[in-house]
């Protein structure tokens, strides 16, 4: 049975299912029923779109083997290819606070920290980044075979130098101890073993899955207690026969949408549910999203944001537009998130980790600086709750000049509340946790619609969702 029809139960759902609500689309939802809002969700997500910054020329151009160019070249390749990271990165950005489909962007952002991938080459990421999308709310057998078999993934977990005689085990390491069952649930014989099914599984030039027969151990091979002359597909098959795969799944989507802090009881559940449904992602996250206990006090506004949805949150309330789009970058590397360079294969840890001395002070300041005009001024000498943002701008050609970094539709924004609006709504509104009363007062004795909107961001309770 889900919970009555309220704003505040819709806005926490669009909170941690996708970036946020606008007052206007609010007041049209605000009696759908739980199961309308996110049949909704879903339905605005239905289309998976993709990014395709990358023109195809360039595509070619990049994927020509380094030997075959010269020195100055290969530099040229080397930042140009830094360089359309960083476009990818801003691009997938500015997609999630621009696209209809919070839904899939917001799982998007999921499967980018579960299948945690780094490299070199922009076109491999945007493939990946691609599956995931494409994949978000689909099959999770499907998405993982894709990703297995993604240039990005292969390259990474070096199954592009797997053969017989001489296999690489990182891969199968990682597909069983991050990406399906967890530690403990595996042996190291099945770690050699599922290396030599994956053995001939690469990508040609033209950045497509390539089997090479003549790479690949065909022999027989011992594996969860079955033997036979498996494949890749073979492992990936028997691994997902393991409910234990199901429960791995569920508890790290359970720390995404819900808490940081386990309930063994409905994880349990929920990789049940899964289990049984084929691995259907869209059925676990329609389990979890109309649960009664997922609308409950010990849940709504107990989630520190991770830096992108921080960031996304912003800048998709107030539409936000970058004179130079590049600080977003710069944002997200103080703040400990860049997209598309996880700190490691494990990905983001998330949770608490996401806060430290240094991250909560250039936290509590992006909505400023963002929104008042988008100007970062440091005359004179920065008090140390400036240090970490002077981080951002660190050759100060900007702070120098006194240039508007972006540029927020404020006019958009304030026409969406209604005339008179009381300071308890507005921050209502704006914010998951309860605000005290005595910064209600401090915030009602500031007129200005505007400012008052940037302080109210600016609080401690807009990093919780």
């Amino acid at each position: 049975m889900t919970p009555a029809n309220s704003s505040p139960a819709i806005k926490h759902l669009y909170s941690r299912a996708g970036f946020g609500i606008s007052y206007s689309e609010l007041q049209q939802i605000k009696h759908f029923s739980i199961d309308q809002a996110v049949s909704k969700l879903f339905a605005d997500s239905k289309n998976a779109g993709g990014l395709s910054f990358l023109p195809g020329a360039e595509n070619e151009a990049a994927l020509k083997p380094l030997s075959a160019l010269s020195e100055e070249e290969k530099k040229e390749r080397i930042r140009m290819a830094r360089q359309n990271v960083r476009q990818l990165n801003i691009s997938w950005l500015r997609h999630m606070w621009q696209a209809e489909s919070q839904l899939r962007e917001k799982l998007t952002l999921f499967w980018h920290g579960h299948f945690a991938c780094r490299s070199a080459n922009p076109i491999f990421l945007q493939q990946l980044n691609n599956i995931h999308r494409k994949n978000a709310f689909g099959n999770f057998k499907t998405m993982l075979l894709e990703v297995s078999r993604s240039p990005a993934m292969l390259q990474f977990l070096n199954n592009q130098q797997n053969r017989k005689g001489k296999p690489n085990e990182n891969f199968a390491r990682e597909l069983m101890e991050l990406f399906t069952l967890g530690r403990g649930n595996y042996t190291e014989k099945d770690v050699k073993e599922a290396a030599r099914a994956f053995t001939g599984w690469a990508y040609n030039r033209q950045g497509a899955f390539e089997f090479r027969p003549f790479l690949h151990d065909d022999g027989p091979k011992e594996f969860f207690g079955h033997t036979g002359n498996f494949d890749g597909a073979d492992i990936i098959d028997q691994l997902l026969e393991e409910p234990a795969a199901a429960q791995f799944i569920a508890r790290k989507l359970y720390a995404f949408l819900v808490s940081d802090t386990p309930n063994e009881k409905r994880i349990a559940e929920l990789g049940r549910h899964f289990y049984q449904s084929g691995y259907e992602i869209s059925a676990l996250v329609k389990k979890i999203l109309t649960a009664d206990w997922f609308y409950s006090e010990e849940v709504i506004g107990k989630k520190i944001k991770s830096p992108v949805e921080l960031l996304v949150g912003i800048n998709r309330l107030l539409n936000v537009q970058y004179r130079s789009p590049a600080v977003l970058i710069k944002f997200q590397s103080a703040l400990g998130q860049v997209l598309f360079y996880p700190p490691n294969v494990a990905g983001w840890a998330g949770g608490r980790n996401w806060i430290d001395s240094s991250s909560l002070m250039v936290r509590l300041k992006i909505p400023s600086l963002v929104l008042n005009g988008g100007i970062i001024d440091f005359d004179g000498k920065a008090d140390i709750e400036d240090e970490a943002v002077i981080a951002l701008d660190r050759d100060g050609r900007m702070a120098a000049n006194n240039q508007a970094m972006c540029t927020a539709d404020w006019s958009k924004f304030l026409k969406e509340f209604p005339v008179g609006m009381k300071v308890p709504e507005l921050a209502g509104f704006l914010l998951q946790p309860a605000i005290s009363t005595a910064r209600l007062k401090i915030l009602d004795n500031n007129s200005d619609s505007m400012s008052r909107t940037v302080e109210i961001l600016s609080l401690p309770e807009y990093q919780m969702c």
